[in-house]
């Protein structure tokens, strides 16, 4: 396991190194080497929605700078919730805000 942290929404979200790797080197090269930064905003997020077309997918977001998130995809599932994806973003995408810091 290449991480396993608690949200404030009161569950898990783990990712293995295997999975990471396709991440960083598929999906969003751009997060290679940003492991601490993803696992902070799962911890410390300023913004969490829920996904409009899957009610278990939520979007947690942590501000980088002035119009710039990151923000970390989690699915979650039998109560635990693992990484979709994670990407530095502009905006923060539709869905229903559930927490806000």
């Amino acid at each position: 396991m290449l991480f396993d942290v608690p949200t404030p929404l009161g569950f898990r979200v783990h990712t293995s190194g295997s999975y990471w790797d396709m991440i960083v080197s598929v999906k969003h090269p751009v997060m290679r080497g940003r492991e601490n930064d993803v696992a902070e905003v799962l911890r410390f997020p300023e913004e969490i929605r829920r996904s409009l077309r899957d009610s278990e997918v939520y979007l947690f977001y942590r501000s980088e700078s002035v119009s710039r998130w990151t923000c970390v995809v989690v699915k979650r599932v039998d109560g635990d919730g693992f990484v979709i994806t994670t990407y530095p973003t502009n905006n923060i995408k539709e869905g229903e805000p559930i927490w806000t810091r």
